[in-house]
């Protein structure tokens, strides 16, 4: 199993980012997906979560509500972040993870992570 982050970036407060994970060897189509996030000096946290299609329940971060959405592309074995109104609260490295079909919005409960990607918020 492999998981490939990109999208991250530099941006002004105010603008967009769109994450992307692309994953291989494994399918998509029953996993519990999501992104998180880990700034300097900070844990690990769960930043939104999507369980499989079955059970398409959505968990974002209450600080991200409204701003950012997670999507999947289960034909693509692909998931997204789209990042909107970028403060630089949301600076941090971005990873994706793939955990169990009823999996909650924890580290603990991923099972596989790719590498991260930077995202980067200037005021």
């Amino acid at each position: 199993v492999q998981l490939q982050a990109s999208g991250g970036g530099l941006v002004q407060t105010g603008g967009s980012l769109r994450l992307s994970c692309a994953g291989s060897g494994f399918s998509l189509d029953f996993w519990t997906i999501g992104w998180f996030r880990q700034a300097p000096g900070k844990e690990r946290e769960g930043v939104s979560c999507m369980r499989s299609t079955t059970d398409s329940e959505r968990y974002y971060l209450a600080s991200v509500k409204g701003r950012f959405t997670i999507s999947r592309d289960n034909a693509e074995n692909s998931w997204y972040l789209q990042m909107n109104n970028l403060n630089p609260e949301d600076t941090a490295v971005y990873y994706c993870a793939t955990g169990p079909p009823l999996a909650s919005c924890g580290v603990n409960q991923m099972n596989f992570w790719g590498e991260g990607t930077q995202v980067t918020v200037s005021s």
